[in-house]
């Protein structure tokens, strides 16, 4: 697949990757899918085969979840988190979905689910057993909701935390919008930029170590020095590292990125914010949010459930 480096999907080509930014970039500016596909072959860039780039084929890339590291639902069809390396970020890949005149593949989306924008995902909302990150999917009853991912999915969690997306989401919100209020709160936020800012850069040399290392352990291999059992092992354990690391650095940057200039009034711009600015900001309030088992089944009242661990000391 275009981008990516091997079957698995979980290796980006740097070079290509930086091509489907920029298209994408193209397209969210308003240029044709048409004139953008004409762009990239005009540039010289060109598909796994070597074919030129049309409106069609450029759609069918940008149709595939994997783009965004995201992966569908078998039984709904609702778009939920891999871990893998992406190309662009879930939000971009949102926007093309919705975008008017789009061409991707000729897949129907008939009976589909409409997506569900789960603004605690992406590391915030955590499994009060486990630890594992709580990924986005729908119930049997296609209500959307926070789950555990299970082992057989490959994401190694327990499986048996689930909580109804907006129970979840009201009370969290909840308690934001009660620190958004808060005298002083905009200086505390910047300190807590500031902060977040320095970790992530601490993991941008994490990483850059660690893809060295990955580089440096391929002379010993050729030469023989070591065998491919070893060097697979080795570079499956700088795989997982970096897998982590850049899932981290994504989190980060999302709360240093927020837009927060200029706004004077945090609790009215939080009701009109778009939901990836929600999450940057909830991230910038809050370390985690952890979800418990419920007491008994359909119990709706989650204070007891939901434990929020703060940034800013002294939020509660």
């Amino acid at each position: 697949m275009y981008g990516f480096d091997n079957q698995a999907l979980t290796r980006v080509r740097a070079k290509e990757q930086q091509v489907v930014r920029e298209a994408v970039g193209r397209l969210r500016v308003g240029q044709s899918q048409a004139a953008v596909a004409a762009w990239m072959t005009a540039e010289g860039h060109r598909g796994t085969m070597g074919g030129e780039w049309t409106s069609m084929t450029l759609g069918r890339l940008l149709d595939n979840p994997a783009v965004a590291g995201l992966e569908r639902d078998p039984v709904t069809g609702e778009l939920r988190e891999t871990g893998r390396e992406a190309l662009i970020t879930p939000e971009e890949f949102r926007w093309l979905q919705q975008r008017p005149g789009r061409r991707g593949s000729a897949r129907s989306a008939e009976g589909r689910e409409p997506d569900y924008d789960y603004w605690l995902s992406e590391g915030l909302a955590l499994c009060g057993n486990c630890g594992q990150q709580l990924t986005g999917s729908r119930t049997s009853a296609r209500t959307p909701s926070y789950r555990c991912p299970t082992t057989f999915e490959g994401r190694g969690g327990c499986g048996k935390i689930r909580i109804t997306a907006s129970l979840l989401e009201d009370h969290v919100a909840e308690h934001v919008l009660g620190e958004l209020m808060r005298p002083g709160m905009q200086d505390a936020l910047e300190q807590a930029r500031a902060a977040l800012a320095a970790e992530a850069e601490q993991v941008r040399g994490r990483i850059a170590d660690l893809e060295r290392s990955r580089t440096e352990l391929a002379g010993p291999y050729a030469d023989g020095q070591l065998s491919r059992k070893a060097f697979v092992a080795v570079d499956r354990q700088v795989t997982a590292s970096l897998k982590k690391e850049r899932a981290r650095l994504r989190f980060l940057e999302q709360a240093v990125n927020v837009p927060l200039g200029g706004v004077k009034d945090l609790a009215r711009w939080w009701e009109h914010a778009p939901s990836s600015s929600k999450r940057g900001l909830a991230m910038l309030l809050l370390a985690r949010v952890e979800v418990r088992p419920a007491r008994a089944r359909g119990v709706r009242n989650v204070d007891d459930r939901v434990a929020l661990t703060w940034h800013i000391p002294a939020a509660a």
